[in-house]
């Protein structure tokens, strides 16, 4: 779980320094990264919570 929570917190601050680096210098690469990585956080935040969930059951 420590793991999944660890993973969550990185890519929500990667997506924040990836949409800093875009505000300061605006090319969009930095928001579309931004953008990959946001996809990527909710993947692994259903993972987290499915994880949660299937814990309560069994």
């Amino acid at each position: 779980m420590l793991i999944f929570r660890a993973l969550v917190m990185f890519l929500v601050v990667a997506a924040a320094v990836c949409f800093g680096f875009y505000a300061a210098t605006g090319q969009p690469q930095y928001k579309r990264y931004a953008f990959v990585i946001i996809k990527w956080t909710l993947i692994a935040a259903l993972m987290f919570f499915a994880v949660l969930f299937l814990e309560r059951i069994v």
